[in-house]
């Protein structure tokens, strides 16, 4: 039997600070949405809709980011570190491009973009949608210099490093809300300048430790950011069927949240909530994930298929018993939770009755739909899992939304359950495409 690549004690130091930077990311936006509550349900409904913008974005230089880990993962894995240092250089200059570019098209267009969106809606939830956009639009490129970095330190097995920095992140946004939200009484603006300064000094850290020499993908100076074309197309790969995916995935959660924000303030901001409490539940499979491209990639990478077959079935398994433990906790404790934002009685019961349902859903099937095609991505076949996730978002996730929202009139419990058909479908095809093997055959390096 071929000597493992990952031991026990080595898959712990990858995936426990995974776990935690997942905490610490997610925490930023629940701060933002948490202090914002307290300034009142126009201003945590101008916020949640602009940040349904934002991870449009985020989801691309994530899916981007991807693309780059598994590239440098199946370098390292055949051990070929020059190439593997050649890619980090090229997909830093890739996050920042994107990034820099999307930045100055919302700055000359945030408000068409939310009145394109998102229709007319009350004119004190645009306005402070409106100065959240511009103001945390300009810490885009920062984002993306900080993900390309966490990225790059998860190929090499160190989550740490992103743990770390994560955390000073959120020591930054969180004492920032509280001095400019509640001390300069800034609301809104003051939680979008404290997201700005966080992610700006984020991406200076992530930056400084790529340049240290010791550093296996070490990025050591603006010469190592030069376009090498077909190392670009190496990352593209798998950056653009992943992008395509996430964007088509997002704009297809816009055009449902646009059909959300019909129901009233009160359904947005539970919604937001909702969202946010989520977000919180889904941390093991989303560590996990992240945890399965570097692996996988460095098993597909070193030609070690029978140890890409083990090892996903492990890290599966590892996400299936996180996603029980943190919704079990959401299903019993939901009410005290959602107590804790300045909801009306209308909001709280929604989000209530949303996370709920929400809870038995992701501990049956979200692994299977958002960390399994993780797998399918580290080796290579990221062109399947774009065409499936495309397909299912805008045939089950948009049609079934309208349909149980709309036409049967459940409003955003419907929006809802059109996203658990949409998950169950993925779900299916995902299972179906790993036991016939197919992925295994693929590579990019």
């Amino acid at each position: 039997m071929d000597k493992p690549l990952f031991t026990r004690e080595e898959l712990k130091k990858l995936i426990i600070p995974l776990i935690l930077e997942q905490l610490l990311a997610i925490s930023i936006g629940m701060s933002d949405t948490l202090m914002v509550s307290a300034c009142g349900e126009a201003a945590v409904s101008g916020v949640s809709l602009v940040d349904s913008i934002s991870v449009l974005l985020i989801q691309i230089l994530s899916a981007l980011a991807t693309g780059g880990a598994v590239v440098c993962s199946q370098y390292l894995g055949k051990k070929m570190p020059e190439k593997a240092r050649l890619s980090a250089g090229q997909l830093m200059f890739i996050m920042l491009v994107v990034s820099v570019t999307v930045m100055v098209a919302v700055l000359f267009s945030s408000e068409f973009l939310l009145r394109t969106i998102f229709g007319q809606i009350e004119a004190d939830v645009m306005e402070n949608a409106r100065v959240y956009f511009l103001v945390t639009a300009l810490s885009y490129p920062f984002l993306g210099v900080y993900n390309a970095g966490a990225a790059l330190f998860r190929s090499m097995g160190n989550s740490k490093i992103s743990m770390y920095t994560s955390l000073v992140m959120n020591i930054i946004n969180i004492a920032g809300n509280a001095l400019l939200i509640f001390g300069f009484g800034l609301g809104v603006l003051g939680a979008a300048l404290s997201t700005l300064v966080s992610r700006t000094i984020s991406a200076l850290v992530m930056a400084v430790l790529l340049c240290k020499k010791d550093n296996p993908l070490c990025i050591a100076s603006l010469a190592c950011l030069r376009p090498q074309w077909d190392v670009i197309s190496r990352i593209l790969k798998i950056g653009i069927p992943s992008g395509v995916e996430n964007g088509m995935f997002q704009i297809g959660k816009l055009l449902v949240s646009s059909l959300t924000a019909t129901f009233g303030t009160a359904a947005i901001a539970a919604n937001a909530v909702a969202n946010s409490i989520a977000g919180f539940a889904n941390i093991p499979g989303n560590a996990i994930g992240l945890a399965m491209v570097t692996v996988i990639g460095r098993c597909i990478g070193a030609g070690e298929k029978e140890q890409a077959r083990n090892y996903s079935r492990k890290l599966l398994g590892i996400a299936y018993v996180g996603m029980f433990l943190t919704n079990l906790a959401v299903f019993v404790g939901v009410k005290p939770l959602v107590s804790c934002f300045s909801l009306s009685e209308e909001a709280h019961g929604i989000a209530v009755q949303l996370l709920r349902t929400f809870a038995v859903c992701a501990i049956l099937i979200w692994p299977l739909s958002f960390a399994l095609p993780n797998t399918l991505r580290a080796a290579g076949d990221a062109k399947y899992t774009m065409v499936v996730s495309v397909f299912s978002m805008w045939v089950f996730r948009v049609f079934s939304s309208y349909f149980f929202a709309g036409t049967l009139g459940l409003g955003v419990l419907g929006v809802w359950i059109g996203m658990y058909v949409d998950w169950l479908f993925r779900s299916i095809l995902f299972v179906i495409r790993y036991i016939h093997g197919k992925w295994l055959n693929k590579r990019v390096v």
